[in-house]
């Protein structure tokens, strides 16, 4: 496996002024690792994660399964493999109120949740408060959580530490981590647009 992806954590940036999605992913020592940058106009959603700003070279590919699909399903492959990883899924009407996530394997068999810190806080989000209040995920396997994944407080532009130290035992592959949280912001930049 690539070994940007054995970091215990990341911070995702997406930059505030584009036309598109940007996203830049940075190491612990604040080294550019990751770079994704979403398409316009797309039915259905394909973001492409590369290992560079210059998009050289491919690592991750995030694909919607279906147009518009409220409940929808994103494959997450590696690119230099060409193995896929896993996939995460929306749960629709769930995630209305309070974001919900299932994390599949390779084989769409369901391994956890990604789920927002609690119900009254996403609806404090949702109502009233919106970026002024920023989110939380956790992803557990079980009853263990493998996965930390926060926002920042900042009104220029979205930020997210992806925490995985936690996980000792390497349980959650770090690309569907990553992947979670480029979904995460993707979902969100919509929202707040």
């Amino acid at each position: 496996m690539n070994p940007i992806f054995q970091h215990p954590n990341y911070l995702l940036k997406r930059q505030a002024i584009a036309l598109t999605g940007k996203f830049r992913i940075y190491d612990p020592l604040e080294n550019l690792v990751l770079f994704s940058e979403q398409k316009m106009f797309r039915w259905k959603e394909d973001i492409r994660v590369y290992g560079d700003e210059a998009k050289t070279r491919e690592v991750l590919s995030i694909k919607a399964r279906q147009i518009m699909d409220f409940s929808a399903a994103y494959d997450v492959v590696d690119t230099e493999m060409n193995q896929k990883v896993g996939a995460l899924r929306r749960k629709g009407w769930r995630s209305l109120f309070r974001d919900e996530w299932e994390v599949l394997d390779e084989n769409d068999n369901v391994k956890g949740l990604l789920f927002e810190d609690s119900m009254g806080l996403a609806m404090l989000r949702r109502l009233l408060l919106g970026s002024w209040l920023p989110q939380n995920y956790d992803i557990t396997f079980g009853t263990t959580r493998v996965a930390d994944l926060k926002q920042n407080f900042n009104l220029f532009r979205y930020e997210l530490n992806l925490d995985f130290s936690m996980d000792v035992a390497r349980t959650l592959d770090r690309r569907l981590g990553i992947a979670a949280g480029i979904l995460l912001a993707a979902v969100e930049g919509k929202q707040s647009n």
